[in-house]
């Protein structure tokens, strides 16, 4: 069974299990940190914090206790310090639950379980990174175009849509250079990648040659 290795959690903690699920809890946190090098863009500084983490947990739970206020106290605390931070990608802030959850299964001592539960959701991690299936659309852009105020944004691209795209949509006409030019952006999807260059020609022709942006769209926010 996967039983804590405190016989009585609301006893003094010996210094021995102190010792075993701090090491357990560092060496599960560096688990997740090569698991996060691994599946996204990191930096040095976030994956010394992951590996980390799982120990400052385990020092607060064992500072807790089962003491409900103190709980509710700490609780308070991480919020404070989330709120406090900047914002981070979705990997990102999945990666730090993780480790919080280790830390919290070490410090009530489930040492097999937490360990077990690292490899499980650092091995799932993996697998789902290297998935074709969750890769977005290479075909759908987002088209930025810059044209001069006596050009007919509702029809002036149709031929070059029709010829080179599958999907088009308007999102947003901003006027800019006080009134004497459009800014226009669509969502297209492409026929082929393969022909950007040739695309990207016909629309200068049509704009003036003015400024022409060609992006994918923003699926996870991974800057």
């Amino acid at each position: 069974m996967l039983t804590s290795i405190f016989s009585n959690e609301t006893a003094s903690v010996e210094l021995y299990s102190i010792f075993l699920c701090s090491v357990c809890s560092i060496l599960l946190g560096i688990c997740i940190a090569f698991t996060h090098k691994y599946t996204s863009k990191y930096n040095k500084n976030f994956l010394v914090t992951l590996s980390v983490l799982p120990l400052l947990v385990q020092i607060v739970i064992f500072m807790v206790n089962g003491n409900l206020g103190t709980s509710v106290a700490i609780l308070g605390a991480f919020s404070l310090v989330r709120f406090r931070s900047l914002p981070g990608t979705s990997k990102e802030i999945l990666s730090v639950f993780f480790a919080m959850t280790i830390g919290l299964a070490t410090g009530m001592g489930h040492l097999l379980f937490a360990g077990i539960m690292t490899c499980m959701g650092c091995a799932i991690l993996l697998l789902l990174s290297k998935a074709k299936f969750f890769d977005p659309n290479r075909q759908e852009k987002i088209l930025k175009i810059t044209i001069p105020e006596n050009l007919d944004y509702t029809t002036v691209f149709d031929t070059i849509f029709d010829q080179y795209t599958k999907k088009v949509e308007l999102e947003q006409v901003k006027t800019t250079n006080m009134g004497s030019m459009f800014d226009l952006s669509y969502r297209i999807t492409l026929l082929t990648t393969k022909n950007e260059k040739e695309f990207i020609d016909e629309l200068r022709t049509k704009n003036g040659n003015l400024k022409i942006i060609l992006t994918h769209p923003l699926v996870e926010s991974d800057l």
